[in-house]
């Protein structure tokens, strides 16, 4: 029996499995998905559960249960990509014929000193829960600080806003204003949110250094203080993909052919955020690229060229607590509630998958 084996059960890894499962395979492929945790955690709508607005089992969904598949759950060590072997803690290596990476993020630092240590993430399930903890163990009237002004420190500031009125929240941006990846019109709606909702917004804030409760800005001579810091100022590709001697691009992702295969290894497909794409890292982003490397491996098995056309986004969506949002559709910003129904929407299809 041939294997394609599937490292991650994210958005990539979940819609080539669904995309594999759904179409014909041959009799003699099967499927085994690898991940840390039994489930698909819905990681754009992490910014939730660390605010405390939505329960962990809301942000759960099932993976696929289907004779063709098996599923494998535990931490991912190592990668052997001569021997064809997965190495998972404490359990027999895993063999394949075809491997995907689909491992995700984890947070960057850029090196400065005691951000680790001191901040807090939302960039996996167990993390996102940590920081509800922490957030919903600061007083009323404490200090909530935010690092980094992109989509996820806006979601964060804006739900944790809706689900504790009492807190004091802010967010600080080395640009010198929140969203500054967005149109100007999109950034003056944000801004005007937070100016009426009470969310400090300081931008040009250089970080130098966190202590406990202290942050250190180049700009300034006193120090910032803060109850809790939730980090959103970054990301990167895993731990074991960091340590691949493979090409990559200059944010640390593996290059790809045009068939989304390593190049010295036509076996070994990547995906979502670990895969050098002319595409920003997105949950949609690596849904699409998915359903790809299982047309790929579709027609490989069926003796066929494979032919893709040009991965096209829908557009980006982002929340304001639970009544208004913003995205740009079709390159047509858009702000207020409708966007905030549209991604519900989105979401409610998400855990149906149903694209």
């Amino acid at each position: 029996m041939r294997k394609v084996v599937i490292l991650g059960g994210g958005y990539g890894g979940l819609a080539i499995a669904n995309e594999l499962l759904e179409n014909q395979m041959p009799h003699d492929v099967s499927l085994v998905l690898v991940d840390r945790m039994p489930f698909q955690g819905l990681k754009t709508e992490y910014y939730a559960l660390a605010a405390g607005t939505v329960s962990d089992l809301e942000l759960r969904v099932k993976f696929p249960v289907d004779p063709r598949i098996t599923h494998a759950y535990g931490e991912i060590t190592d990668v052997d990509m001569d021997l064809k072997l997965v190495y998972l803690e404490g359990q027999d290596p895993i063999a394949y014929d075809w491997l995907v990476i689909g491992l995700g993020c984890t947070d960057k630092y850029h090196g400065i000193e005691g951000a680790e240590q001191y901040s807090t993430s939302i960039q996996t399930f167990s993390a996102a829960r940590k920081t509800y903890a922490l957030l919903g163990d600061v007083k009323p009237y404490g200090q909530v600080t935010i690092v980094g002004g992109g989509l996820s420190g806006v979601e964060v500031a804006a739900e944790l806003r809706e689900s504790r009125p009492d807190l004091n929240i802010r967010i600080l941006d080395r640009g010198p204003k929140v969203l500054s990846a967005f149109p100007g019109r999109l950034q003056t709606f944000v801004a005007d949110w937070f100016y009426d909702h009470q969310v400090e917004m300081r931008g040009n804030f250089s970080l130098t250094r966190l202590e406990g409760g202290i942050l250190h800005d180049a700009n300034a001579s006193d120090p910032i203080y803060t109850d809790v810091t939730v980090w959103t100022a970054g990301i990167q590709p895993v731990p074991l993909v960091q340590r691949m001697d493979l090409p990559k691009d200059k944010t640390g992702r593996l290059i790809l052919n045009e068939l989304h295969q390593l190049p010295s290894h036509n076996d070994v497909y990547v995906v979502g955020d670990c895969a050098a794409l002319p595409l920003s890292p997105s949950g949609q982003a690596a849904g699409a690229q998915g359903k790809q490397i299982a047309e790929v491996l579709h027609a490989i098995w069926h003796d066929k060229t494979p032919r893709l056309g040009k991965i096209r986004l829908k557009g980006v969506l982002g929340s304001l607590g639970k009544k208004s949002g913003f995205g740009i559709m079709g390159g047509t910003p858009i702000m207020g509630r409708v966007p905030r129904l549209v991604k519900s929407g989105v979401l409610w299809r998400s855990k149906r998958h149903l694209g």
